[in-house]
């Protein structure tokens, strides 16, 4: 399960509604549109957080607090099989942090891929970090995504912190 590619399943569209949400939150709160969760094993949510970079502090993302909580709380097995769930795949940072404290599978509702071509479609350039998959900076991580049917709503949210009138 979660091999490159691959779609993600039942189960993982529920956490996803959930993070969608958590992004719509974040874009309401006046932030950037991104919001995760840290599944375990068994289905529970042990984390849930949002962007909160409006501060000024651009590692405050979800994916990178995940990270650290996870650490902080969890021991080496516990991390591995956990599933971290989020609206935007994430970015090289967020990769790397999921890596080093040994995260398990990602799952993502629209990719790094999606989110740089939308922003080039609206002419907007590129933002200030390579929009990396996953699998580049982090390879040993399964990856699912994206979700078709969340994608144009995170979409829609994206615009909508631009400026962008998709009508």
């Amino acid at each position: 399960m979660g091999a490159p590619g691959t779609l993600p399943d039942e189960r993982d569209r529920a956490h996803l509604r959930r993070c969608v949400d958590l992004a719509r939150e974040a874009l309401d709160a006046g932030d950037e549109p991104f919001g995760s969760l840290l599944v375990d094993a068994d289905g529970a949510v042990l984390f849930a957080d949002r962007n909160r970079v409006a501060g000024g502090d651009a590692t405050r993302h979800p994916e990178f607090a995940i990270a650290r909580w996870a650490a902080e709380n969890l021991d080496a097995a516990r991390r591995a099989t956990s599933t971290v769930y989020t609206s935007g795949e994430h970015c090289p940072m967020c990769s790397a942090a999921h890596a080093w404290v040994g995260l398990g599978r990602i799952v993502y509702a629209a990719s790094s891929a999606q989110l740089a071509g939308w922003r080039e479609e609206w002419g907007l350039g590129p933002g200030p970090v390579a929009p990396l998959p996953v699998q580049v900076v982090a390879p040993g991580v399964p990856v699912s995504g994206p979700e078709p049917t969340l994608t144009e709503e995170v979409r829609a949210l994206h615009a909508r912190l631009l400026g962008v009138d998709l009508a």
